[in-house]
């Protein structure tokens, strides 16, 4: 099992759980109940999910998930924007807790800039910390000038991560976000780190996928892992495509694969927009 240490020092799993269009579907709840327990038997005990996702629909499946499995979790969820505000950001926190049935999470994120001040939300953060509701916060889609200013912010406690769309078919990151976060000792989450299954009939991967006896979606998460500082969290709503993601965690991509994987998918030539799906 891969680890990530974040800058608070806690290890995490490498490889989790996300739950992005979970919830949408009240015939799917059963296998996707299904799904994510299956994803925690195999080691896979991150799991994030957001206010966002099926409007508190996704939340509700993880709560009806985690049950009786708490302790094996590192839960992850995130805030609305538009409900950031430093009185909002602790309600809307708290409408989540109740929807997963726990007293706290793990991290906390904003899921993306929106009109209220950076420091009104890091001040809700920090409040939700000191009262035990959430171990640590952080930011998703945030770029390079985003994270500039959020260094300007004045906190006890670290920013400890930053989700981000990052997969082959996006790669923008490489270019100056993955490295100065890595230089700072930061950490980044890779959502869709599959491209919603887009990227995944390219003849380049599919050949990779066959040399190694493994899926196209094992190889384009194990490229995602080659750095240490990354943690992917792939959305799986069914067991047999847990047991195929959990496969990446195995898999060792040798300099040919990651030859023949940068010429189909090239690496940014110059700094570029931060994706977002």
């Amino acid at each position: 099992m891969r680890h990530v240490t974040l800058p608070s020092g806690r290890r995490v799993p490498a490889l989790g759980l996300g739950t992005w269009h979970m919830g949408e579907d009240s015939r799917q709840r059963t296998a996707e109940v299904a799904a994510l327990r299956a994803g925690l038997d195999l080691g896979l005990s991150l799991i994030d999910t957001a206010e966002m996702y099926g409007e508190g629909g996704a939340e509700e499946v993880v709560g009806d998930a985690i049950q009786g499995r708490r302790d094996d979790v590192y839960l992850v969820s995130k805030v609305y924007p538009h409900n950031a505000s430093l009185i909002g950001t602790v309600a809307a926190c708290e409408r989540s807790l109740k929807r997963l049935k726990t007293d706290h999470l793990d991290l906390y994120l904003l899921h993306w800039r929106g009109s209220y001040a950076l420091a009104d939300t890091v001040a809700a953060f920090e409040r939700l910390e000191k009262e035990g509701k959430i171990g640590g916060w952080g930011v998703s889609n945030f770029d390079i000038n985003d994270m500039a200013e959020l260094r300007r912010v004045v906190s006890a406690s670290p920013c400890l991560t930053n989700q981000v769309l990052y997969h082959l078919g996006s790669r923008g990151i490489d270019w100056d976000l993955l490295p100065q976060t890595a230089a700072a000792g930061g950490t980044l989450m890779a959502y869709s780190p599959l491209g919603q299954g887009d990227i995944l009939d390219n003849p380049a991967l599919t050949k990779v996928a066959a040399k190694h006896a493994v899926t196209p979606a094992a190889v384009a998460l194990a490229w995602v892992l080659r750095h240490d500082h990354i943690i992917a969290i792939p959305k799986a709503s069914t067991l047999a495509h847990v047991q195929a993601n959990a496969s990446a965690q195995d898999l060792v991509l040798d300099d040919a694969d990651f030859a023949a994987l940068n010429s189909a998918f090239p690496p940014p030539k110059k700094a570029v927009p931060l994706g977002m799906n």
